[in-house]
């Protein structure tokens, strides 16, 4: 039964090259899938998440949500057949080194997997997976939460009324700015940029965007979206830059203090995507200055510390990463680390498999 759910593993039809060569090296690992894997998860999940996972699997739970520290994270790996952390889990390559033959899956919660070596966990044979596309829409919604917040001047506004300052409603006094006409600059257009784009288009915002790619036409037209090629341009040319490119070397301080810089003093940024996207230093200064008009953050450089000198800023709208806050999304990513390992118990492509750069 073991070999036939490994077989099964290179059978699917279509699958790409590097996904089959991928599940090739997996083999091995499958064959030691047991019916009934033991799962450890380093966090609180939803409650009918973790009642369907004790039915499933031989489940440790983390009632009280304490993040795991690397030396229980070390013991865990070595003690289950799938590790089910977070995106504050780093699962570097010596922690994988520790990892033994038990190991098989990490099923991570959440879209990003910077926070994991997967190419040392490939060298493992050990799969990972992910849970993509579950918080478009939340994040989506919150980044037009803020834009909104951003422009009709959501904060200095509300310091005003708990203050004690405001004197009452007047023609000329607390003006922010509409939506209808603003260039939106969506920097990284994946699924979290079209769909910010798409509820963007709705209040008559205008549409550039910056990526590694362009779109095809068809998508463009749908999104009524202009490429822009140079990131620069985007920048001096935005009311609102909006960040939803993923984390990693090619995107650390992305946004600088010189591309800071380009921005027109009305304008303003929101970071929904990663913290280090951001020069925090330069954005604080920008702000301190008023050389921009306002940053919408639901991210921070340093997570969960964040810059105390930030709250003090003129313009600032921050949450606390509540992007994937929802209910809904975080039920919806329960039930697909489920289904990646209710697939892999069964011998099949897990559908969310992340696959690595493969020489």
């Amino acid at each position: 039964m073991a070999d036939a759910r490994a077989s099964r593993l290179l059978d699917r039809d279509p699958v790409d090259g590097l996904a089959r060569r991928a599940m090739a090296q997996h083999v091995e690992t499958a064959r030691r899938i047991p019916p009934r894997p033991r799962v450890i998860v380093t966090r609180r999940l939803m409650p009918q998440v973790e009642a369907r996972m004790a039915d499933l699997f031989d489940v440790i739970l983390n009632p009280d949500d304490i993040p795991y520290s690397r030396e229980q994270l070390a013991a865990a790996i070595r003690d289950c057949d799938v590790l089910v952390p977070t995106v504050t889990d780093a699962i570097d390559a010596a922690l994988i080194e520790q990892a033994g033959e038990r190991l098989g899956m990490i099923a991570s919660f959440g879209a990003g997997t910077e926070h994991i070596d997967v190419a040392a966990a490939r060298a493992h044979g050990i799969m990972v997976t992910n849970t993509p596309g579950v918080f478009t829409d939340d994040t989506a919604d919150l980044t037009l939460a803020l834009i909104i917040l951003i422009l009709r001047r959501f904060s200095e506004n509300m310091k005003s009324l708990r203050e004690g300052q405001w004197s009452g409603w007047g023609p000329s006094v607390m003006l922010g700015h509409s939506l209808g006409g603003k260039v939106l600059g969506i920097v990284g257009m994946g699924r979290i940029g079209q769909a910010v784009a798409h509820r963007a288009r709705a209040f008559g915002m205008e549409i550039r965007y910056h990526n590694r790619h362009r779109l095809p036409a068809a998508v463009e037209n749908m999104l009524a979206a202009r490429y822009e090629p140079d990131l620069d341009t985007l920048m001096a040319e935005a009311d609102i830059v909006s960040l939803h490119c993923p984390a990693g070397p090619a995107t650390v301080h992305l946004i600088d203090a010189r591309r800071i810089a380009l921005m027109k003093p009305s304008a303003a940024i929101v970071n929904t995507g990663r913290g280090q996207v951001i020069d925090e230093e330069a954005l604080i200064a920008a702000l301190a200055e008023r050389r921009i008009a306002g940053a919408g953050l639901d991210v921070f450089a340093r997570e969960p510390q964040v810059d105390p000198r930030l709250f003090a800023l003129p313009g600032l709208v921050a949450m606390p990463h509540l992007g994937s806050a929802t209910y809904e999304g975080r039920g919806a990513a329960g039930e697909r680390i489920i289904a990646n390992i209710r697939f892999w118990v069964d011998g099949h492509r897990p559908p969310d498999m992340v696959i690595p750069d493969l020489p």
